[in-house]
């Protein structure tokens, strides 16, 4: 059992903060520009399909990345952890 895992904390829900906001919108913006550059420089195949549909659910994890942003890093393993 992970005892730095607090799922109370992290499926409750938590209000954004101006300072959350202002990094949802920054997320937001840079996959806007690379489903630009995906549509722009790609042929509609399934791949390109594939390419916008995990770029939509990596912004949506990043997203959901920050109201528990600290409270996770504790619990991340390998190269992607957070210091």
């Amino acid at each position: 059992m992970n005892h730095e895992f607090d799922p109370v904390y992290v499926f409750s829900h938590h209000e954004p903060t101006p300072e959350k906001i202002a990094h949802y919108d920054a997320i937001h913006v840079a996959a806007l520009r690379f489903a630009e550059a995906i549509l722009a420089h790609t042929p509609r195949s399934s791949d390109q399909s594939t390419a916008l549909r995990l770029l939509r659910e990596s912004t949506m994890m990043a997203n959901a990345a920050q109201p528990v942003r600290h409270r996770l890093a504790a619990c991340a393993t390998g190269p992607l952890r957070q210091p």
